[in-house]
């Protein structure tokens, strides 16, 4: 379309040129005494252009053969800028394939043919950020090559390069360099020296993801657990792993305060540190609770932290895995030489309620033997043990049934029963 208009255009200037020069009839006169010189006003015209045409063509080619020399130089330093960048990116690329000694070579290269562009009194664009990249990839390989001196002479060259107080592009470059510093430092198993690395990082920088990751290993390989549980909610919170993934990662940290936890007050202490949905973890929650009885907690406290996975277990039978519905079921055992009436209750209705699940009849008979109800747990230990899944549950069980028959003086069910216990585990 624009040719097209160009076009018509170009015809219309010249039947335009046409009727002008056809119908002149006018002349110019030049005296130039005694001479007398008559010319048509269209070969006037038509000198006045040439002549226009001719001079501009000489000084733009006088222009031209003048710019020559600075022609040239501007080529030579493009030339030299792109064999630098070329360098460049055969480093990036040599070091992508895992090329480590050629992807240093390169990065050397280009290092030195940006210092020779300077030395020539070159500016280069964004002279500042290739030399910090290069000396970040050196420092890289060199950090895969195991060429710690080498790696470490780059990096704090690389740091040379951007100051504290630069620009904001500057400042991001000097981030990153400090958290890529700090994740060879975790390489090389220096947690300590990482996680000083990450403290100078700002605010900002450090609530990164990536920053966040390092953290947490360096935490994790530190045995600072409980900062390490922190940065686990806060990477979390930046969906950097699935849902899945944090919440065991975060369950597995929780689990090892846990463990840390050397008496009562320190445990409790931990476990009310523990988010609410932390808490309402029914792993978290049963281990916190045989932990408590382990270091000698109050029995009530230790029902109390296994409420929220008692309920889970009796509404929901299947959203507790059956190796957790077993802890749960020993870690109450293990309180009912002090059970009350409200917790003798929500046994016997749960029981009532799933009348075919074997552990909670085990669960109710050991309860009713505790009270002295020696009748009813009879009855509810014999039903049972047919049943129990679990060897250990079903060793109890028959122990229990044998310390009735003695108790009854029916020596020869006590024996029978007692054999049955050790026959099994």
């Amino acid at each position: 379309m624009r040719a097209a208009l160009w076009l018509l255009a170009l015809f219309g200037v010249a039947v335009a040129a046409a009727l002008f020069a056809g119908n002149n009839q006018g002349t110019i006169t030049l005296y130039w005494p005694p001479y007398r010189i008559d010319l048509s006003l269209n070969m006037v015209v038509l000198l006045l252009v040439s002549t226009f045409v001719t001079v501009y063509a000489a000084m733009s080619a006088l222009a031209a053969l003048l710019d020559l020399p600075r022609q040239a130089l501007r080529w030579r330093v493009q030339q030299k800028e792109r064999a630098m960048h070329g360098a460049m990116l055969d480093a990036l690329t040599h070091m992508l394939a895992g090329r480590f000694i050629r992807s240093r070579k390169a990065a050397l290269t280009a290092l030195s043919k940006e210092a020779a562009l300077t030395t020539d009194g070159e500016t280069v664009p964004h002279g500042l950020h290739l030399r910090t990249m290069a000396h970040m990839v050196a420092a890289e390989s060199s950090h895969a090559l195991q060429d710690r001196a080498t790696r470490d002479t780059h990096l704090q060259q690389a740091l040379g390069q951007v100051s504290a107080g630069g620009t904001a592009h500057e400042q991001e470059l000097r981030e990153g360099v400090h958290m890529r510093a700090a994740r060879w430092l975790l390489d090389d198993r220096d947690a300590r020296a990482a996680l000083e690395r990450l403290a100078v990082l700002p605010q900002g920088a450090a609530r990164r993801t990536l920053a966040l990751r390092i953290r947490l290993k360096a935490t994790r390989l530190a045995r600072q657990t409980q900062d390490a549980l922190d940065t686990a909610r806060l990477l979390g919170k930046h969906h950097a792993f699935s849902a899945g993934a944090a919440q065991s990662i975060v369950r597995g940290l929780a689990t090892e305060l846990i463990n840390g936890a050397r008496d009562t007050a320190q445990l409790q202490q931990t476990w009310l540190h523990l988010e609410q949905s932390e808490r309402g973890m029914p792993e978290l929650a049963i281990h916190a609770a045989q932990r408590l009885a382990t270091v000698g907690g109050e029995p009530a406290q230790v029902r109390a932290w296994l409420l929220p996975a008692w309920d889970l277990m009796v509404k929901q039978p299947q959203a507790l895995p059956d190796p957790h519905a077993l802890k749960l079921v020993r870690a109450l055992e293990s309180t009912l030489d002090t059970l009350d009436a409200s917790w003798l209750a929500r046994i016997e209705s749960a029981q009532q309620a799933n009348p075919r699940d074997a552990r909670l009849q085990y669960l109710a008979g050991v309860a009713c033997l505790k009270r002295e109800l020696w009748g009813k747990a009879q009855q509810l230990l014999t039903q049972a043990t047919p049943h129990l899944p679990d060897a250990g549950l079903r060793a109890s069980a028959w122990r229990h049934l044998a310390e009735l028959a003695e108790r009854r003086n029916d020596s020869e069910a006590a024996a029978a029963a007692w054999k049955k216990a050790a026959l099994a585990h």
